[in-house]
C-alpha cells in the first residue's frame, strides 16, 4: 500500500524550491497561491535566507505550498491519485497538506487555513520567547522526568526514541545544561513552542476561521497526529487541525497505524527527508523515497507503479 506524507516546520532549507520552478507551470501556480497566502512564495522558496524562512508566518505557507506543488508534479490527475494512494499523513503543519491531498480541503482553502495558522502561531510565539529542541536517545522514563523537572512539554513524539521538547528559551537552556542521561539535545529551526499551551491563543483564531472553509470527507485514509487514528469525517479532520496547534504531535502513533494498514511504500513530499528517515528507523521493510527535487520524480513514479492501488489491510 502506497502512503504519501508531508513534513512539518523545520524541514525547509534555503532555495529548496528552486529546482521545482524549472518545471512548466510551477512558477505561475506559485504566483497564484502567493496571492492566497499573502506572501511571495517564489522569492521565499528560492531566495529566502535561513532566518527569513524560519519565520513561522513564512515557513508554514511555504511548506504547504511546496507539498501541494510536488504532489501535483507526481500526480497530475488528482482523481487517479486517490485510486493509487492508500493513506496520507502529515507532521504538524504537514497535516494541512495531507488534508488537501485526501480531498478534505481545496488547495485554496488549505492555503487560507495555513496563512491564518501561521499568523496566529507567530503572534502567540511573540508573547513569550519560546522554542523547541529534539532529544535523541535516553531512557523514555528518564527523559519524561527530566522534561517535567525543567517545566518542558513533550510536544512531538517521533518514535524511535526521538522526543521534541518545547517551552521557554530559559527552560530549554536549562535542559541543554542538564540533559537526560544518554540523550543528545539539538535545537530546532522553529520560532516558538508549538503544540503546547503557549499556542492556545491561536486555537480561537482558527476556530473562528473554520466555518468559512468548505470541507469534504477524506477520499483516502487520513491518519491523524492527535492519536494515530484514521479519521473518516472531513468536519472532524478540520476540528483536529484547529486544536492541533496546542496539542502534542504523536507521529509515533501515526507510524504504528501506517504499519497496521499495510504500508509497503512511503513517499515524502518536498522538502523531504525528515519523515522518510523516521519511517526507515521504525518501519523496517517499507520502501521510502524523499521527493526532494524533480530528479526524484522517475523513482517516485516507479514506486507508485509498484505499490499504488494496493488495498489497505484494515
Amino acid at each position: 500500500m502506497l502512503v504519501i506524507v508531508a513534513p512539518g516546520q523545520g524541514a525547509q532549507t534555503p532555495g529548496f524550491l528552486s529546482s521545482w520552478l524549472e518545471l512548466p507551470g510551477t512558477d505561475d501556480q506559485l504566483q497564484r497561491w502567493s496571492a492566497v497566502a499573502g506572501l511571495d512564495l517564489v522569492r521565499f522558496g528560492t531566495e529566502g535566507s535561513e532566518e527569513e524562512i524560519k519565520d513561522t508566518a513564512v515557513a508554514q505557507p511555504l511548506l504547504v505550498a511546496a507539498g501541494l506543488l510536488t504532489a501535483r508534479a507526481l500526480f497530475p490527475d488528482e482523481a487517479e491519485a486517490r485510486k493509487l494512494v492508500g493513506a496520507v499523513a502529515g507532521h504538524s503543519v504537514g497535516e494541512i497538506t495531507a488534508a488537501a491531498g485526501a480531498g478534505v480541503l481545496s488547495a485554496h482553502d488549505a492555503l487560507t487555513f495555513v496563512r491564518e495558522r501561521s499568523l496566529a502561531m507567530a503572534d502567540a510565539a511573540a508573547l513569550t520567547p519560546t522554542g523547541m529542541a529534539a532529544l535523541l536517545g535516553g531512557d523514555p522514563e528518564a527523559v519524561a522526568a527530566k522534561l517535567a523537572e525543567h517545566g518542558l512539554t513533550a510536544a512531538n513524539n517521533n518514535g524511535g526514541g526521538q522526543i521534541v521538547a518545547a517551552g521557554t528559551l530559559d527552560q530549554l537552556a536549562a535542559l541543554r545544561a542538564d540533559p537526560p542521561a544518554g540523550s543528545r539535545v539539538i535545537a530546532l529551526k522553529v520560532a516558538g513552542a508549538f503544540h503546547t499551551q503557549h499556542m492556545t491563543p491561536g486555537v480561537e483564531r482558527l476556530a473562528n476561521l473554520a466555518p468559512s472553509l468548505t470541507v469534504a470527507d477524506p477520499q483516502v485514509a487520513y491518519v491523524s497526529n492527535k492519536d494515530g487514528e484514521v479519521v473518516a469525517s472531513g468536519a472532524e479532520v478540520l476540528s483536529r487541525l484547529v486544536s492541533q496547534v496546542s496539542n502534542p504531535v504523536r507521529w509515533d502513533l501515526c507510524m504504528e497505524t501506517l504499519q497496521q494498514l499495510g504500508a509497503t511504500a512511503v513517499i515524502e513530499l518536498a522538502p523531504a527527508g525528515t519523515l522518510t528517515g523516521l519511517v526507515k528507523r521504525n518501519l523496517k521493510g517499507v520502501a521510502t523515497l524523499a521527493l526532494k527535487t524533480p530528479a526524484d520524480l522517475d523513482k517516485a513514479r516507479a514506486l507508485v507503479e509498484e505499490h499504488g492501488g494496493q488495498e489497505r489491510v484494515a
